[in-house]
């Protein structure tokens, strides 16, 4: 399946555009969370963790999703650092779009705190209690936030690059809507 269409599928655009809308969500979240220490900080909280766990089950339906219908190709002409640019910097959104959540999930395990998705529905813990362990858990998570959000500014950067100025049709393989310029039919 692999190569062999010009557009993603419906469900992974819906999957992509699904997820962007959580993720910066998430980041905006977590930056007020971690800037704050009035009340709101724990309503804050209550939102992160589910929605952590939203974007863990999203990412990894989004990732099966891909294996089984894969991508559309990249442009031939496109130069070959830029194409594995694009390959390696999908593999990293990805890789955070899985781990961060985990390292969240482990960090307040580690800290004995319970991830509370829904009332009295709760996570298991997957790690044990260790301060030490938190304090790593609670670094990694914090400043790969940063680089996930350094990451989705280049991916952003780079789908306006597409649409805007090679006008090559990859922006158009994931946008909601089709961005091609539709041919009138012959009367």
């Amino acid at each position: 399946m692999i190569g062999s269409h010009t557009r993603f599928s419906p469900l992974q655009r819906l999957l992509h555009w699904l997820m962007a809308i959580c993720i910066l969500a998430m980041l905006f979240i977590g930056v007020g969370m971690v800037s704050t220490v009035m009340p709101k900080y724990l309503t804050l909280v209550s939102i992160h963790k589910p929605l952590g766990v939203a974007i863990l089950v999203l990412a990894l339906i989004r990732l099966t999703v891909r294996l089984r219908y894969g991508a559309p190709p990249l442009p031939a002409d496109l130069p070959e650092p830029m194409k594995l640019a694009a390959q390696l910097s999908h593999y990293a959104l990805y890789a955070l779009m899985i781990a961060m959540p985990l390292i969240g999930w482990g960090m307040l395990s580690a800290a004995a705190y319970p991830v509370v998705l829904y009332g009295d529905v709760h996570l298991p813990a997957i790690l044990p209690q260790s301060d030490g362990l938190h304090t790593l858990l609670w670094n990694a998570h914090f400043y790969l936030a940063f680089a996930f959000f350094a990451l989705i500014l280049l991916h952003a950067a780079a789908a306006l690059f597409h649409a805007l100025v090679r006008r090559d049709g990859v922006f158009d393989a994931m946008a909601p809507w089709s961005t091609r310029a539709r041919v009138a039919p012959a009367e």
